[in-house]
C-alpha cells in the first residue's frame, strides 16, 4: 500500500488559527448548551495550540541548560 504524502501550504500557526475562527462562527449558529460547550471548547483548544507554537518558535526561547 503506498501512502500519499502532500505538502502544506500554510504553516500550522495559521491553519490552527482559522479553525479556530470556523469552530467560533459555528458555536454561534447552535444553541446554548452541551453541544456548543463542545464546540467552544475545540475551538479555545486551537487557539491554545496556535499560540504554544508561536512560543515554542520564538526566537528568545533558550534550550534548557
Amino acid at each position: 500500500m503506498k501512502r500519499h504524502l502532500f505538502k502544506q501550504t500554510k504553516p500550522l500557526e495559521e491553519r490552527l488559527a482559522d479553525e479556530a475562527k470556523r469552530l467560533h462562527a459555528q458555536a454561534d449558529l447552535l444553541p446554548p448548551g452541551a453541544q456548543r460547550d463542545a464546540v467552544e471548547r475545540k475551538a479555545r483548544q486551537a487557539e491554545t495550540g496556535a499560540h504554544m507554537s508561536d512560543w515554542l518558535r520564538s526566537p528568545g526561547l533558550r534550550p534548557p541548560t
